[in-house]
């Protein structure tokens, strides 16, 4: 604990006071028991839907906190904030709700459907800077030049106790939690969840999760430097500098901020999707890839995840179910060299058909330097039951004297 709880800027009664105000404005999304994740991580495992909300993120709880706050003046000027993504839509929706101006500021790399939903909820968009440190200073500038009200994605009093509402539902629907788990990127949730959740229920154990590449606020609380880079798949948590009061919080309150590999943040995607049909963005899925990640410390538990959004880029998402399809063996692609005869394409289909593999892509090549003249090269993809059936088949293509290579299906060795 790095500082006295007496002392911190944001206290229960604010998030009390901050759920009163936007009752009525966002969802009180649901919280219901996994059993199928259970199952997998040994865990009794609560999920919590903030992907629920209008905008499929949490975000929405402090942004409607902070806009209610202002002033008649700061209402007639406008709001700037910076963001990737939720932030941005939050604020672009709840300011359009309440009638007021909004301009976002985003990085140039942002994804464009970000960007066209932004705009579609009725924010103004600005592209600047290579990432959100870039963003987040220019739009300090143009605050400062043009007079709008800056709402900080994280580092504001308002915006935590927004978002640290979702404890309060979370503890009233299930006050027998051990554990809360949330991801952590500039670190608003996981403060505004601490707050709330040291006061309602004093013993339970507060864990933040962060992407191993950009694990900002572990270096914050360790007082190292902030990362140099941040690539991660979780654009939610990618965040190369923690913030100062929450760090202050975090610090203060919560027992620990553990990362994750993004390998186990895509193997959460997937299976948020399969069993809970809900697609969960890279830092929605950070918790549960914390219980796959670290299984030892939450077994036997009962804990709850925050889901915190489901705002994933769609190219991102196909290549994380075709990286899955890969990893658990359900997707194989085989380089096969056979005879270039009459029939040998026949044969070969015919050997998948008895083994009941569906052939999902196929490629005939006659033309590789590294075959023999009459030799042909069949590059297949073939949907399998998991990875023993896999190999089941490699086994049948060998017996038919056939050379047969496995090939990586998008990056994933099979």
């Amino acid at each position: 604990m790095t500082a006295s709880r007496s002392r911190l800027p944001v206290t229960p009664d604010d998030v009390r006071a901050a759920a009163a105000r936007i009752e009525g404005g966002v969802v009180v999304t649901p919280s219901a028991h996994s059993q199928t994740l259970s199952d997998i991580t040994g865990a009794d495992v609560i999920v919590k839907f903030e992907s629920m909300q209008f905008t499929a993120s949490f975000k929405e709880r402090g942004a409607r906190n902070r806009l209610l706050l202002l002033d008649d003046d700061e209402r007639s000027r406008g709001v700037i904030a910076s963001s990737a993504g939720n932030h941005a839509q939050a604020i672009a929706h709840h300011s359009r709700l309440l009638g007021v101006a909004s301009t976002i500021v985003m990085p140039e790399t942002t994804a464009f459907i970000k960007i066209e939903r932004t705009e579609t909820l009725g924010g103004t968009v600005v592209l600047h800077g290579a990432d959100v440190r870039e963003s987040a200073k220019h739009a300090r500038a143009i605050a400062e030049r043009e007079g709008l009200v800056l709402v900080p994605p994280f580092d504001d009093p308002d915006v935590i106790a927004g978002q640290g509402t979702i404890a309060l539902e979370l503890l009233a629907a299930h006050p027998d939690l051990d554990v809360i788990v949330s991801p952590v990127g500039g670190g608003g949730l996981l403060s505004g969840i601490a707050v709330a959740a040291r006061d309602l229920a004093p013993d339970v154990e507060l864990i933040g999760v962060q992407a191993a590449t950009c694990a900002s606020m572990v270096a914050a609380l360790a007082g190292d430097p902030a990362p140099t880079t941040c690539d991660t798949i979780a654009d939610g948590i990618r965040v190369p500098e923690a913030g100062k009061l929450t760090r202050e919080i975090i610090g203060a309150l919560v027992d620990d901020v553990v990362t994750v590999t993004d390998a186990n943040i895509e193997e959460a995607m997937s299976l948020y999707l399969e069993i809970e049909k809900t697609v969960a963005e890279g830092a929605g899925a950070a918790p549960l890839a914390a219980l796959l990640e670290h299984g030892d410390r939450f077994r036997g538990r009962r804990v709850a995840l925050v889901l915190s959004g489901a705002n994933a880029d769609p190219r991102v998402l196909t290549t994380v179910i075709t990286r899955s399809l890969a990893r658990t063996g359900r997707l194989t692609h085989l380089a096969v060299d056979l005879d270039d005869t009459p029939g040998a394409l026949a044969r070969l289909a015919t050997v998948l058909g008895e083994r009941r593999a569906n052939i999902v892509e196929i490629e005939h090549r006659r033309d590789l330097p590294s075959l023999h003249l009459k030799r042909a090269r069949l590059e297949v993809t073939v949907e399998t039951r998991d990875r023993e059936h896999a190999d089941e088949i490699v086994a049948a293509l060998v017996a038919e004297g056939w050379a047969v290579h496995r090939e990586p299906v998008a990056g994933v060795e099979t």
